[in-house]
């Protein structure tokens, strides 16, 4: 995985790392929150229930202000997965796609159980976290991919006509592998999505999406990092329609003031390129993040998946201090995600001194088996 190979972190290179990590996870669970209430209504019903201006604070769903849904959970255990990768490496084997894989399913075990299962000793610290396992609306698309232990891949994927943003928005913690290339960010991100959205445009908008949070981790530009996504796109068969929504999305910011039409324009049927669109488009006219993700929630599109979208970016470009702190101190899993994004950080800057054939951390193996 080598994030770490050849990098030389210094003390505020890795305080940036960790900023942009922590902002890019609690980005997306914060826009994911503030969407959620909203998901599945048009603007004229959400002006109804909460007034001209449409929604503009967090509001109730399942039963508390900040809920989560199942774009947040996922998007964890791709976190989880990714960090268990780096663990496994040790053992020599190496096959990030089958990590992220097996941390999919224990995803999937969430949905199905009652609560945590203390007799499954490799599930490690994520899977053991009771407000995890909680059915928030997880599509058929999930479900179906990951009833069984099949691996989806390209060449076989899974619901092979999937279309929608889920794989998408799980996506965004490949971005933060910021010692890789750009080329094999995007693979390792469509190699996974095709694991339960197998249709090529889904996937590789899955792919876009990672390099763009990858090139705003390393400190590029909105517009820049889209440039890096059409540089990855225009080699791979049936790129076509992802390019072309991110071209539509760099279009749309020079045609007036932003709003919820324009928004909704963007985000079309609801697919992952179009929904990645409009999250470039959010983030690219954003006055700052409050205002980015009002943008994204208050439209006639899914609220939930937009926000969830773009709050990642604003939050790789941006790093944690310049999310809205009201809304975080509401948001459910904080501390769960912050705990993530820390171990995170620290296994890819600091790896060698927790894990290796020199020694290990017993309490870093014990939260990330190796099996």
């Amino acid at each position: 995985m080598g994030a770490t190979a050849g990098a030389v972190w210094g003390r505020t290179e890795q305080q940036d790392f960790r900023s942009r990590v922590r902002g890019t996870l609690l980005g997306l669970a914060v826009g994911d929150a503030l969407g959620a209430p909203v998901d599945g209504l048009g603007i004229d019903g959400i002006r109804e229930a909460y007034g001209a201006e449409g929604l503009v604070d967090l509001a109730p769903a399942y039963g508390r202000r900040g809920a989560v849904t199942h774009l947040t959970q996922l998007t964890l255990f791709s976190v989880d997965g990714l960090i268990r990768a780096q663990v496994r490496r040790d053992t020599g084997a190496w096959h990030p796609p089958t990590d992220l894989h097996r941390a999919y399913l224990r995803w999937a075990a969430t949905q199905r159980d009652w609560g945590p299962d203390l007799r499954r000793k490799d599930d490690g610290w994520l899977a053991r976290e009771e407000w995890l396992y909680a059915r928030r609306d997880p599509s058929q698309a999930l479900l179906l991919g990951l009833a069984d232990e099949t691996m989806g891949t390209p060449e076989a994927p899974k619901n092979p006509g999937e279309l929608g943003p889920e794989a998408a928005a799980r996506s965004a913690p490949f971005g933060l592998l910021v010692g890789w290339e750009p080329q094999l960010v995007a693979q390792l991100a469509v190699e996974c999505a095709a694991q339960t959205h197998g249709h090529p445009t889904a996937y590789l908008a899955a792919g876009a999406y990672a390099v763009i949070v990858h090139a705003l981790a390393l400190g590029e530009s909105v517009d820049g990092a889209v440039q890096r996504g059409f540089a990855l796109l225009a080699a791979r068969p049936g790129h076509q329609p992802v390019s072309d929504a991110l071209q539509h999305a760099l279009g749309a910011v020079r045609q007036g003031l932003p709003g919820p039409e324009r928004v909704a324009e963007l985000c079309g049927a609801g697919t992952a390129e179009s929904l990645v669109a409009a999250a470039v488009y959010c983030a690219l006219v954003a006055a700052d993040v409050r205002h980015g993700l009002t943008l994204a929630v208050n439209h006639d599109g899914p609220s939930a998946a937009t926000a969830a979208l773009t709050g990642a970016l604003l939050g790789a470009l941006h790093g944690e201090t310049a999310l809205p702190p009201a809304w975080l101190a509401e948001l459910e899993g904080r501390p769960t995600i912050l705990e993530l994004a820390d171990d995170f950080a620290m296994e890819m800057t600091q790896g060698p001194a927790l894990h290796g054939p020199g020694g290990s951390s017993p309490g870093w193996l014990a939260r990330y088996p190796r099996a």
